[in-house]
């Protein structure tokens, strides 16, 4: 595997390759990056992946200094996985100079659950990963269906840009007792992952629910996020919404066609975790 940090060493290495399947990350890999690792290698060829945490999707009060920075365990990691390149770029690289060219998403879609507890977040995410697509010219990109918001947003934005780039979407990957893997689990107390799978097992119940005849969207959300604050939870949202677009439903079946997801973001300790699951 090569680690390359350079934007122009990046595009000598791949010049040729017209079938490169990519994972962006910002590190700190675990087995749910892996699973993204190889499923793009099932989509193209030679796998591609990057490191960089992006400075432009954390809030002034966010973590953007505490995120942990692994790249040595990292690399052992991805050279087990034979990924083919690791572009590893420094800030210094990516923003040579104050990025004031931005890509903003919809404000019906990225301004709303995350985009409405985080303001401009998905504007760095989207800036950076079409800067990321510019360097690695990929014909197939891998994002996890944690951060569903996001994937529905990039998969919109290499739409309307006629991107020549197939996303595909990638199950979520889970510890044995739910808890959806995640880089941030690792500032978790003891007590605190003891406590953190109730956040999908009230996900579950909301689908059993649903799937079992009720329609009382409001009620079940409430309730959940009832039971999350009892238990010492500050939730953001838990929320019932339509998978095409992350509206909410009318209280309809026949609108419901497309599918339907709950979504949830919720505080535990100092430790803000995000998850979803399909209806």
């Amino acid at each position: 595997m090569k680690v390359i940090p350079s934007i122009q060493e990046l595009r000598d290495q791949m010049w040729g390759q017209n079938r490169v399947a990519f994972v962006p990350t910002m590190g700190n890999l675990h087995e749910g990056h892996l699973s993204l690792i190889r499923l793009a290698r099932q989509y193209g060829d030679p796998v591609v992946t990057s490191i960089f945490v992006n400075r432009l999707q954390f809030g002034p009060t966010e973590d953007f200094h505490k995120y942990p920075r692994t790249l040595n365990k990292d690399i052992e990691k991805l050279q087990k996985e034979n990924v083919y390149v690791l572009f590893a770029p420094k800030e210094k690289e990516l923003y040579p100079e104050p990025q004031e060219y931005r890509i903003t998403p919809p404000k019906d879609l990225g301004g709303i659950l995350e985009g409405e507890f985080r303001p401009n977040f998905f504007d760095g995410v989207c800036t950076i990963v079409m800067k990321l697509f510019s360097c690695v010219q990929p014909r197939v990109a891998v994002f996890g269906k944690k951060d569903y918001q996001q994937l529905m947003i990039l998969r919109a934005m290499v739409h309307q840009f006629a991107l020549p780039i197939d996303i595909v979407a990638a199950e979520t990957v889970r510890a044995n007792d739910g808890l959806a893997l995640s880089s941030r689990n690792h500032f978790l107390s003891e007590t605190e992952r003891a406590e953190a799978p109730r956040l999908y097992e009230h996900l579950q119940k909301i689908r059993v629910a649903i799937l079992n005849g009720n329609s009382d969207f409001i009620g079940l959300e409430l309730n959940a996020k009832a039971e999350l604050i009892a238990h010492g939870w500050k939730p953001d949202y838990i929320t019932i919404r339509l998978r095409n677009n992350l509206h909410p439903p009318a209280n309809t079946k026949t609108t419901w066609a497309g599918g339907l997801v709950v979504l949830a973001a919720a505080k535990l300790g100092n430790v803000r975790l995000i998850d979803n699951l399909e209806i």
